[in-house]
């Protein structure tokens, strides 16, 4: 075996590619049980990140252990090709569409980029050792699977799911479009917050219900931190339940707040305050008030999502601009009047705004409150808020005609949340973690304002706005002719095209959201590539598992569970694994202001793909991933310690042939057979952990093995059997079966996560190596005899013995432990099993001498080993054979060989020793 990774590997790679490694790994496995999984597609657009090279090493090593358990394997990569980032990155090169190119052509241009994009990642990954179907990935833009993704929207149409409605969405200024909740992420700003009067529209109808005998002047104090939404208003909403307070402000005037807030509110506006009444908010129902500055009174309503918490008890209401307001909204039929425009501008019916920007529209409605005197107070907070992922700029909430998928009204949310507790989540606070996200989301908005896009193929209704009667039908038609032709079929139609009629109904112009591209991967993927694998229903199977980092619970875990469940009711996936983010050694994430990136294109040409992976299998991705400079060194350090232990035993199988040369267990000398028992004990182990995905445990249980159990201790045990015994004696024989057993189980074992390493193991071990490593199952260990050793005991002595022999060598007296006989002191049972290697116990310490005497004859400086065991040990005074450096009384006893001591003699020209134990 050579080293420099980083040199070999591409020349490896090239060799898998030439070979289709990928395609005979699958040959070999066809006919086993199918291990599903279902790639979470990245997104085509620039190269890939550390954080990608974890979580596709992470997948490959999931596919790769499947295959172990005896399954078929198939690992078929995706990209997610549709989207703004995208389309962003097309009009810097080529311009806005109706400016210097057609939408058609923009789409072009938007297909050639993703393809582009497509091509580099995939050159990453494929140097990071991922096998995988390379040739023939799935694309969220294939024909097939864009067409079988109108078919999926078809069958949530038929149940129920798909509804219009005048909603208020995340709204991004910059992209011009509404947002998937994954799309939205919380930052903290500054905003203006205000407590804003809202006057009594009838004072006597205030007093009458605090019951007091006048309220000249008096109004409801509602708290904002978004201004800019109060020509929007419709209502002030109390909390039912609450109790409000009819008190005087001082010069703030009469003002109607929550009671529990008084004494806070008057601190906060700098007056005393007196509370002259109190009612429950139920009394307050129906009340009016004036707008501050827009000619309209709006009522006072009940909402149970009013609470204490901020503000001042009462909260403004504007149906356009909140969920909540929406929602309570619908309740008293409030209209959802929304008067900004999708270009962030006041449309010209705005009070007081009428052709501003949002963005510029805060300063004259504040100077109109201070003007009327309904700015009550005002100050700046900073607040969590939401801002788009791609541009980190705040949002609007804008109530927008779009397409939902309900999460009520025919159940959705009962069934994903029932799908969630049927499925295995590792870890497994996964669950709670997601079933939180579910529980509370409001309905998936799944239309938006793109060009670059599967279409939202649907007719809709010119006065009803309602889907056309035979809608999934149509899709149906749509998509079949998508398949064969591509998009444009659609987006170059009319309705007349599909036989609908044009005077009654009108062509959708919406893409479908992106994460519906991506969450219907669980159907569209196998239809596009895989349609033999499809039910008599045409749907596909369960996938085994799905891996993404742990950002996707609200992504494409989500999206791909409500487009299931939607469409057949059950989950996609039977396994959900999440892995946490990349930071560096402190904690912090990675940052080019920090210089803490590290960028997997560097590592794989300076350390390699093995390393590299090897740290990504020795991480506890649970949490978040720790990576550094200096932390890929010592996964350097460890990956040495593993292909030296390989390199040991691929130079143990001199002239050994398996099929010839085995010696049967029933033979084979007993450290040999306690060693592969080993090994077996060892392999149950691992095939836990993989099971289990808990990999860091793969790692820690390897390098232990590699550096304890066989660099420390077994193959140190074997250098002289094997470099001294007989090429064919039993004795190598035994040692070199139980290497080939070794070596067979270690090859298999590492091969999920130093794929390349085991790879050229596999080519350099003796036997028939045609099938490819990554298609072999778990290797079957011969039963071997239990053996009359305690190698537990020999174990246990063996340190303190070493011990010993270190004082010795530190002293001068000795230069190796060969320079030195050990006796052992001890009584009865344990006496007794010391003494059963015989004269073979010096090989175990490896000294030239071992014996075992009566505890009671031991010297008053034996060490205590432990276990009434007692240790003395001296310089062997006798010479030194040359040819296995044991210092032997016999040396120079048979004349032919003054140098060699009588066992060597023996290996050498007679019938060579005999090994029954070491």
């Amino acid at each position: 075996m050579q080293a420099n990774l980083a040199k070999r590997e591409p020349e490896m790679l090239a060799r898998w590619q030439q070979e289709d490694l990928y395609a005979q790994v699958q040959q070999a496995c066809a006919g086993r049980q199918k291990f599903w999984f279902v790639d979470g597609p990245p997104y085509a657009n620039g190269d890939i990140h550390i954080g990608h090279a974890v979580n596709k090493t992470l997948k490959d090593m999931v596919v790769k252990s499947a295959r172990l358990d005896g399954h078929d394997a198939a690992f078929v990569p995706g990209w997610d090709c549709h989207g703004l980032p995208i389309e962003l990155q097309v009009e810097k090169k080529h311009g806005k569409v109706g400016e210097k190119l057609d939408a058609r052509t923009f789409r072009e241009k938007c297909r050639e980029y993703a393809s582009e994009q497509v091509g580099r990642q995939r050159e990453d990954f494929k140097r990071l050792g991922v096998l995988a179907d390379w040739d023939q990935p799935y694309l969220t833009m294939l024909p097939a699977f864009e067409a079988e993704q109108l078919r999926v929207l078809a069958r949530i149409v038929d149940n129920g799911h798909v509804v219009r409605g005048f909603k208020p969405v995340h709204w991004c200024l910059d992209c011009g479009s509404s947002l998937a909740e994954a799309e939205v992420e919380y930052q903290d700003k500054q905003s203006t917050a205000v407590d804003v009067k809202f006057a009594a529209a009838d004072a006597a109808d205030l007093a009458r219900r605090f019951a007091v005998t006048q309220a000249a002047g008096a109004g409801f104090v509602i708290w904002t931190t978004t201004p800019w939404t109060l020509p929007a208003n419709q209502a002030v909403a109390a909390g039912a339940e609450l109790v409000y307070a009819l008190a005087d402000f001082g010069d703030k005037g009469l003002l109607v707040v929550a009671a529990e807030l008084v004494e806070a509110l008057a601190k906060r506006y700098g007056v005393s305050a007196q509370v002259l009444a109190t009612a429950p908010g139920s009394a307050l129902e129906g009340a009016r008030a004036q707008h501050p500055f827009a000619d309209r009174t709006v009522p006072v309503i009940l909402g149970a999502h009013v609470t204490l918490e901020a503000g001042t008890g009462l909260v403004h209401t504007a149906p356009a601009h909140g969920v909540d307001d929406y929602n309570v909204g619908r309740e008293y039929q409030l209209p959802v009047d929304n008067p900004v425009g999708s270009n962030g501008v006041f449309i010209a019916a705005a009070p007081l705004v009428a052709g501003l920007h949002v963005r510029k529209a805060e300063e004259p409605i504040l100077a109109a409150l201070r003007e009327s005197g309904a700015l009550v107070h005002e100050s700046k907070i900073t607040h969590s808020y939401p801002h788009c992922w791609r541009h980190k700029t705040p949002l609007i909430f804008r109530a927008t005609p779009q397409w939902f998928v309900s999460m009520d009204a025919k159940g959705l949310r009962e069934q994903a949340l029932d799908a969630i507790g049927k499925t295995r989540w590792v870890p497994d606070w996964g669950e709670n973690r997601i079933r939180e996200m579910v529980a509370g989301r409001p309905d998936w908005c799944i239309s938006r304002q793109r060009y670059w896009g599967v279409p939202m193929a649907v007719f809709i209704h010119c006065e009803s706005q309602q889907l056309h009667g035979e809608t999934a039908a149509l899709l149906r038609r749509i998509a079949d002719k998508v398949e064969a032709e591509g998009l444009e079929v659609w987006f170059g139609s009319s309705a007349s095209d599909w036989g609908v009629d044009e005077a009654a109904y009108e062509k959708c112009s919406d893409t479908l959201d992106v994460w519906f591209d991506s969450g219907v991967a669980h159907q569209a993927f196998f239809k596009a590539l895989l349609p033999q694998e499809l039910d008599a229903n045409g749907l596909a199977p369960q996938a085994d598992i799905y891996l993404e980092g742990s950002d996707q619970h609200r992504g494409w875990f989500q999206s791909s569970l409500l487009t299931s469940t939607a469409m057949r009711g059950r989950s996609p996936y039977k396994e959900v694994l999440t892995h946490g983010f990349t930071v560096d050694e402190q904690g912090r994430k990675m940052s080019k202001s920090l210089g803490n990136v590290v960028a997997p294109q560097q590592v794989l040409k300076t350390l390699g793909a093995d390393v590299l992976r090897l740290w990504v299998a020795s991480s506890d991705y649970s949490g978040e991933i720790a990576i550094s400079d200096q932390l890929l060194q010592r996964t350097a350090d460890a990956y040495r310690r593993i292909r030296n232990t390989a390199r040991y035993l691929l130079g143990s199988f001199k002239n050994f042939d398996p099929a010839r040369d085995q010696v049967p267990a029933a033979q084979l000398v007993a450290v040999d057979a306690w060693a592969i028992a080993q090994a077996a004990r060892l392999q149950e182990e691992l095939k836990v952990a993989y099971r289990e995905r808990q990999f860091h445990l793969v790692y820690h249980k390897l390098h232990n093995y590699c550096v304890n159990d066989l660099g420390g201790l077994y193959l140190d045990l074997l250098k002289d059997r094997l470099y001294t015994a007989a090429s064919g004696s039993q004795a190598r024989r035994s040692a070199q079966t139980a290497l080939y057993h070794i070596a067979e189980g270690l090859v298999r074992w590492i091969a999920p996560i130093l794929s390349y390493t085991a790879d050229e193991i596999w080519r350099m071990l003796p036997g028939d190596r045609r099938v490819p490593v990554f298609a072999q199952a778990w290797h079957e260990f011969p039963v071997v005899p239990a053996s009359s050793l305690d190698f537990s005991l020999l174990q246990a002595v063996r340190e303190p013995v070493k011990k010993e022999l270190e004082k010795l060598r530190a002293a001068g007296a000795i230069g190796s432990s060969l320079n030195a006989e050990v006796t052992l002191y001890a009584e009865g049972e344990t006496a007794q099993a010391l003494r059963a290697p015989g004269e073979e116990l010096r090989f175990w310490f490896i000294t030239s001498a071992a014996s075992v005497q009566s505890a009671s004859d031991k010297p008053a400086d034996a060490a205590d080993a432990g276990n009434g065991v007692f240790v003395s040990v001296q310089a062997c005074a006798h010479a030194k054979c040359e040819r296995c450096w044991h210092l032997r009384a016999d040396v120079g006893s048979d004349a032919r060989h003054a140098t060699l001591c009588g066992r060597c003699v023996s290996n050498i020209e007679g019938g060579g020793e005999t090994r029954r134990f070491i």
